[in-house]
């Protein structure tokens, strides 16, 4: 009776130690499936951390709406250096090489001659001044100020700028630059003020041709 009382306590024992050790084990397993989060510096631990981690860019910017405004900004600045960068491209692959003695002007792509227009230059007194410079402005359909009377020309068919012009010299009054002429007869001769006349067709194409920036040679 005694033996038999022994067995059946033994056997209890040994039920509910191995009922013990299974709730461990598997809670300790448990334990290991639930995700962890690593804390960035400067998050705060919440009561529900491991599922409102904030993003990295919450801790930059504050919140979400915060880093839209973070991405459009970046996403602007890439497209201005981007178009930067293009506009730089151009004016170093294109150079434009003015020859006064022969009344003509290159157009270079790469070292390579790609168009050559004819050019009306300074008269005597008004003389094209020769040096490296770059375009400086562009505009179609300029209007025009006589350097010594101050008369204001407007544009138009009979503008003596033509539909045209590319500055590339200034003094900070007045300018020189291509422009077109309602008088093409007098292309290829000694007439302007300083600057290149061209005709209209062709200071098009030149104006087609250059960016603000490229380079501009004028040689003797």
């Amino acid at each position: 009776m005694v033996r038999n009382e022994f067995v059946t306590r033994a056997a209890m024992l040994l039920c509910f130690s191995t009922a013990i050790l299974y709730l461990a084990v598997h809670s300790r397993f448990t334990a290991s499936k639930t995700p962890t989060h690593k804390l960035e510096t400067g998050e705060k631990l919440t009561a529900n951390a491991a599922t409102t981690v904030q993003k990295p860019w919450d801790f930059v910017l504050g919140n979400k709406q915060n880093a839209n405004g973070y991405y459009q900004q970046n996403a602007l600045f890439a497209q201005t250096a981007t178009q930067q960068l293009s506009n730089n491209l151009a004016s170093q692959e294109t150079q434009v090489v003015v020859h006064l003695s022969d009344r003509r002007v290159y157009v270079y792509r790469f070292g390579q001659v790609i168009a050559s227009y004819p050019i009306g230059v300074g008269k005597k007194g008004w003389e094209t001044p020769i040096g490296s410079y770059q375009v400086i402005n562009k505009q179609p359909l300029p209007i025009w100020r006589h350097p010594i009377t101050g008369q204001i020309f407007p544009s138009g068919s009979d503008s003596p700028l033509g539909d045209r012009w590319i500055g590339f010299w200034s003094d900070g009054r007045n300018q020189i630059g291509f422009h077109g002429t309602p008088e093409e007869k007098l292309v290829g001769t000694s007439v302007s003020h300083g600057c290149l006349r061209m005709r209209n067709t062709d200071v098009r194409m030149l104006y087609n041709q250059v960016k603000i920036s490229t380079k501009v040679e004028v040689r003797q």
